[in-house]
């Protein structure tokens, strides 16, 4: 009988650990196939994104399209509004022109991120941990960049300054970003506690000079970066509303706010990450 016991017991050891070794291999037939997805959109994104105004003619066919749609939406006050706009932004970007990330109408969205809390866990690890800390951060956040064509602009210590061509890519880096850094298994992004990162995105024209991005929008991008809380993705109602229709992120109304250094008060929105 006890015989006949350990054997049974023996069975239904083997079977159960066929049983997680089976949902094991399945787990990870899932996760590679949800990165395979998630990489096929990104790249049909980029496919069916316009390509951005090469020439001053296009340029000029392409304004002339905005300003005949603007006339049915706004009527004659609107254009008239919208072209004073317009030949400010031109102005501006005669004296230095916007690099390849920038949109047909000279629009780039910049996204900040930083590690919350970053000179005290500094302080805690110690320089030389640290030093492996940002190395497995920054290899994260350029992974997600890279998959949605961003570019880094700068980077600086534990922070990243980041331009895409659209709004829509840089929401999906950021939520990918907050997701990687959940799940990761990399023990220098678990040391002493999950490494938690706060990102904020605007969208607006720039100068650009020299590889670097300057302006009253730059501004804004980093103000919003900083007033997010770990984990958290914040954006501006810019950001909303250069987002399609179907875009396939989510965002949460959290009310208008005061930026430090920027005048009134403005929309925020929050990005859902689960």
């Amino acid at each position: 009988m006890v015989i006949a016991l350990w054997v049974l017991a023996a069975l239904l050891a083997g079977a159960l650990l066929t049983a997680v070794l089976a949902v094991r291999r399945q787990q990870g037939d899932l996760t590679r196939a949800q990165a395979r997805i998630e990489q096929l959109e990104a790249d049909l994104t980029t496919a069916l994104r316009p390509r951005p105004a090469a020439t001053a003619t296009e340029r000029a066919v392409a304004r002339v399209v905005r300003g005949v749609s603007k006339v049915r939406e706004r009527g004659l006050s609107g254009l008239l509004q919208s072209s004073i706009e317009d030949l400010q932004a031109w102005a501006a970007s005669e004296e230095q022109e916007i690099r390849s990330m920038a949109d047909s109408d000279g629009r780039v969205t910049l996204l900040f991120s930083d590690i919350e809390d970053s000179t005290p866990l500094n302080e805690r690890l110690g320089d030389d941990t640290w030093v492996r800390v940002l190395a497995a951060h920054d290899s994260l956040v350029r992974a997600r960049v890279d998959k949605y064509r961003g570019q880094v602009v700068k980077t600086s210590g534990d922070g990243f300054m980041v331009a895409f061509r659209d709004a829509e890519a840089a929401c999906r880096a950021a939520v990918g970003i907050q997701r990687d850094l959940r799940r990761t298994l990399d023990p220098m992004l678990r040391v002493v506690a999950p490494v938690k990162v706060r990102i904020g995105i605007h969208t607006g024209t720039v100068i650009s000079r020299d590889g670097d991005y300057f302006g009253r929008n730059v501004a804004m991008a980093a103000r919003v970066g900083a007033l997010a809380t770990g984990g958290e993705v914040l954006v501006t109602n810019a950001v909303h509303e250069s987002l399609d229709d179907d875009a396939t992120v989510t965002l949460v109304e959290m009310g208008e706010v005061e930026l430090k250094g920027l005048p009134g008060e403005h929309l925020v929105w929050r990005v859902l990450t689960q």
